[in-house]
């Protein structure tokens, strides 16, 4: 089975910050470990680049939307290789390849009889590009989101039956308790379902900015037809002289944060089901990452910015950090405090300290050459399981508890250092196989944890393989191997150098 995973389309109202990160770094993880699996992955991102948003943020800079669309993507999409991410595609909504699949779609939605004219009148935030219910409302007619006053709009637009679809949302929840995931997540769905579903407006007669409406070229479709459609769209131009929607869709996985929880959850798959497709398998939703300002750090300051954190100690430590850091699916708090933690305890001395030390050992006692011995029965029987145990966690898309189930094995490895303590082995000729078998059964737990944790930390389990004289980076590589292979180990500098 093919394995989609998308992440939300950024709007390009604003430059990348850390959330945006957060979202494409766990998406990765999972595309990096699934091609591990040998699965065929295909992931995707991009910005968003239609709507209201958009044009109130150009029209306070004094650009046009498309200067400040082409401008601020340009920016996502240089966002990609800086953070490592593996996308396969990066999609731009003001791509004429998504706007003529936009509209194919809308019409055949509408032949299907689900799309008619009416009148709105309501509520609405221009930052949300949302017409907001009465349960949606914050104190004194506020957006709940941003705080800001909500207007209320009146216009004459085409309507989504999104009402027609009410049981056929709830049978969607009933017959699949996973579709939308944490439990939390899906609950606040389906009871915003169950209260009753309005048609939504599908267009705009005020904006300029947008996809024509093919059967009334006075009015654009709302941006979020014209955003959600691009988990479909894509797969139709992704690559040259293809269309991959028979090939991967419905999607395996799609990440989202909770602050777009109803237009993922509820719209997208009404929207699907009227134009005839398949409704993704999983929705995953992520909480928000709230930054502790109060926190002094003498590194890096009082705020956590990505690029500066790259900079000054790799992608790697980043991708680490936001996935270990915050329980994912729940808000959490992010802090140069807590980053320093994690990089000088985990990264530099629980991980990159028992590898160095691994290989040093190998190279100072055995000329670099890992013993051919077996290794010890004991670690083997607690390390053999990881790749188990990593594989379901983020076959559930639980990247923060396969870190754990890694780092377990990986203090495990730490403690068996004191145990056997090697140093000490090594001055008596009488332990000479005894400390044979704790080098090659270090090397093996470290390889081990290595390819386990390549998805998360590419660039230093890259390295760190080699330094080890291997080259298999597979899922298959994850099993415990019985005997040491003799492999020769080579120099390694320090994998996360404390500043």
């Amino acid at each position: 089975m093919s394995y989609y995973v998308t992440t939300p389309i950024y709007y390009v109202n604003a430059q990348p910050h850390l959330g945006h990160a957060y979202t494409t770094i766990a998406a990765d993880v999972l595309a990096r470990h699934m091609r591990q699996r040998g699965e065929d992955v295909f992931f995707l991102t991009g910005t968003d680049e239609h709507g209201e948003p958009v044009a109130l943020a150009a029209e306070a800079e004094g650009v046009s939307p498309k200067e400040l669309a082409d401008r601020n993507a340009a920016r996502f999409e240089a966002l990609m290789p800086r953070i490592e991410a593996t996308n396969d595609f990066f999609i731009r909504t003001s791509d004429p390849r998504h706007t003529e699949a936009v509209r194919e779609l809308m019409v055949r939605i509408h032949e299907a009889g689900h799309i008619y004219k009416g009148e709105y009148e309501g509520l609405y935030c221009p930052r949300c590009a949302d017409f907001k219910t009465a349960q949606e409302v914050g104190p004194g007619d506020t957006c709940p989101v941003h705080g800001i006053e909500l207007t209320v709009e009146k216009e004459e637009n085409w309507f989504f039956r999104l009402s027609a679809f009410q049981e056929d949302l709830e049978r969607l929840f009933d017959e699949q308790p996973d579709f939308v995931r944490p439990p939390e997540r899906r609950n606040e769905a389906l009871s915003f379902i169950r209260s009753g579903l309005r048609d939504i407006s599908c267009s705009r007669s005020g904006l300029t900015w947008g996809v024509p409406v093919p059967w009334d070229e006075s009015q654009v479709f709302y941006v979020w037809f014209d955003a959600l459609l691009n988990y479909v769209t894509a797969l139709r131009f992704a690559r040259e002289g293809e269309d991959l929607t028979s090939q991967y869709w419905p999607a395996a996985v799609q990440l989202i944060g909770k602050d777009i929880l109803k237009f993922h959850a509820v719209y997208w798959p009404a929207i699907l089901m009227a134009a005839g497709l398949d409704v993704p398998r999983s929705l995953i939703v992520h909480g928000y990452l709230l930054m502790d300002g109060e926190k002094m750090s003498k590194s890096l300051g009082n705020v956590l910015d990505p690029f500066e954190v790259m900079d000054r100690f790799g992608a790697d430590a980043l991708r680490f950090y936001l996935m270990r850091e915050v329980q994912f699916g729940a808000d959490g708090t992010v802090s140069t405090e807590g980053f320093e933690t994690r990089y000088s305890t985990e990264l530099a001395n629980d991980f990159g300290n028992l590898a160095s030390r691994t290989v040093a050992m190998v190279e100072r006692w055995r000329d670099g050459n890992t013993p051919a011995v077996a290794h010890d029965p004991v670690i083997e029987a607690e390390l053999s399981g990881v790749a188990a145990e990593v594989a379901a966690f983020l076959d559930a898309v639980e990247p923060t508890n396969a870190l754990e189930a890694i780092w377990k094995r990986i203090r495990r490895l730490n403690r068996y250092v004191e145990e056997t303590a090697p140093w000490v082995l090594a001055k008596d000729e009488a332990e000479s196989q005894r400390l044979d078998q704790v080098l090659a059964t270090l090397i093996e737990g470290v390889r081990v944890v290595t390819v386990a944790l390549h998805a998360f930390i590419p660039v230093s389990t890259g390295t760190l393989i080699a330094a080890l004289g291997e080259d298999d980076l597979s899922w298959r590589a994850a099993t415990w191997r019985p005997v040491g292979t003799g492999s020769k180990v080579g120099p390694l500098a320090p994998l996360f150098p404390k500043p």
